[in-house]
């Protein structure tokens, strides 16, 4: 592995892995707004102990992201200085409006949700969670916005070689944003929706708290089930935007070979091999594509090959052709764990009319399983985002060969320390979260003094605390 191929595997595996925490920060941010919200118009106090309780593992999330995010502030400069150079220009707006607005906005009000209970107003405080949630939507939408132009460049001009930032409304105004930023913030409210849903499931099968843990039980299927369909929504706007935006992925995300004329059917699956550049054994349904892409059983699909000797033609010469299997599996996962979440959500809201859930044991002990789907849709949709824009780091204007540090500046051995220092740090903190995760659903709703001690294979393995 060479000095690019260590790079990407360095970013990819510390993207990934911050990325596992901050769809569950955005999501039970507003969760936890909602549960406020409801608290306070009813007076309940026992409400006040769950949401205390969820506040637990909210802040937990957001801890372990806070520090994972800032990590990956040092591989800008360390193993991508010259995209750094090259893109700094037009980065520097949405990422500094992100930290001195959004972030700053989110530590402030979370310190004065996490710390003010019964010291400042009920009102005070539904305000502060509810500007927690605002702010977790808007570092996204900076975020995004610095993405989106990776993705479909905009509102910049070439001067000297970089790319310098020429209107920042065009940024803000970016088609790939306005139909990314929806279909991350709804994703999120689908990952800590099956995150609630999942824990409520683990405390009803043990009788804990039950008339509480339905209240959040409710909650979150109503939210899962509304998100789950609106992000499907969404999504299909995404992937109409690639047909004009990267029909390079779109080709990659259905291992489409060759332009089809009229009629593309979609690949439910296949068995892609990338170097033989063929299928075996698909499933398709016929004309999906083309109607998935144009709303209509008319229009031409561009494939692969076709693609290719284009960029050819207006990039010079060069293999354009990203990952294609990687793109088309993790494409599937990812609709897959959706398509789940989905059906999953619909039923739980089926029992809650029917007010049959708690009878149904195996549901929720599948509920407790399902935890896994909304980390799998995230990840899977990442790993089909970015790998499937290769070779590029910014979508026509650099790529990913380019904008790696050189070795003479960095050399690998940096590399490989550095990839073994975040490693283990990860790895730490992955221990740690798992520990203090385990620790506060075992905990409950009770304060841990009136906690019998947990053992550690109580801890990891699961008992039978409230």
């Amino acid at each position: 592995m060479d000095q690019l191929g260590l790079a990407r595997l360095q970013f990819g595996i510390t993207t990934i892995y911050h990325f596992l925490f901050v769809p569950i920060t955005i999501g039970l941010a507003f969760l936890l707004a909602i549960m406020e919200t409801i608290y306070v118009r009813s007076g309940n106090e026992d409400y006040r102990r769950l949401i205390q309780f969820w506040g637990r593992l909210f802040l937990i999330n957001f801890a372990v992201g806070v520090v994972t995010g800032l990590l990956q502030e040092f591989q800008f400069g360390m193993d991508w200085a010259n995209y750094s150079r090259f893109v700094g220009d037009v980065f520097g707006a949405p990422l500094a409006v992100e930290a001195l607005v959004a972030f700053f906005m989110e530590s402030t009000f979370i310190g004065i949700w996490n710390f003010g209970w019964d010291r400042v107003s009920k009102q005070l405080h539904l305000l502060s969670i509810w500007l927690v949630a605002l702010g977790t939507m808007l570092s996204g939408f900076w975020i995004l916005t610095a993405n989106a132009f990776m993705q479909e460049p905009v509102g910049y001009k070439m001067v000297h070689g970089t790319a310098q930032l020429s209107s920042f409304g065009a940024l803000l105004t970016n088609p790939q944003l306005w139909v990314e930023f929806p279909h991350t913030i709804l994703a999120a409210y689908l990952s800590a929706s099956f995150f609630v849903l999942a824990v409520s499931a683990y405390q009803l099968l043990r009788h804990h708290y039950p008339e509480l843990f339905q209240f959040s039980f409710r909650l979150a299927s109503i939210v899962a089930l509304i998100s789950a369909v609106l992000v499907i929504f969404v999504g299909d706007m995404q992937a109409s935007h690639l047909r004009t935006s990267q029909p390079m992925k779109l080709a990659a995300a259905e291992a489409l070979w060759n332009t089809t004329s009229m009629h593309a059917p979609w690949s439910v699956f296949a068995i892609v091999n990338g170097q033989a550049q063929k299928n075996y054994a698909p499933v398709q349904i016929p004309d999906m594509l083309t109607i998935l892409a144009y709303k209509s059983l008319s229009g031409s699909i561009a494939g692969i090959h076709q693609i290719q000797a284009q960029y050819v033609q207006k990039y010079g010469p060069g293999n354009y052709i990203p990952p294609v299997a990687p793109v088309y599996y993790t494409f599937r996962l990812m609709i897959l764990a959706g398509i789940l979440m989905l059906a999953f959500s619909a039923y739980a809201v089926y029992l809650l009319k029917r007010s049959r859930f708690q009878d149904k044991r195996w549901f929720l002990k599948t509920l407790e399983w399902s935890l896994m789907l909304p980390y799998l849709a995230n990840t899977a949709g990442w790993i089909m985002t970015e790998v499937g824009r290769q070779p590029w780091v910014v979508y026509g204007l650099l790529s990913t060969q380019k904008g790696v540090s050189s070795t003479q500046s960095v050399p690998m051995s940096d590399v490989i320390l550095s990839l073994v220092i975040f490693a283990v740090v990860y790895g730490a903190m992955a221990i740690a979260a798992i520990y203090l995760f385990r620790r506060s659903i075992h905990w409950g709703l009770n304060p841990p003094a009136q906690q019998p001690e947990l053992t550690d294979e109580e801890m990891f393995l699961g008992g039978s605390h409230g």
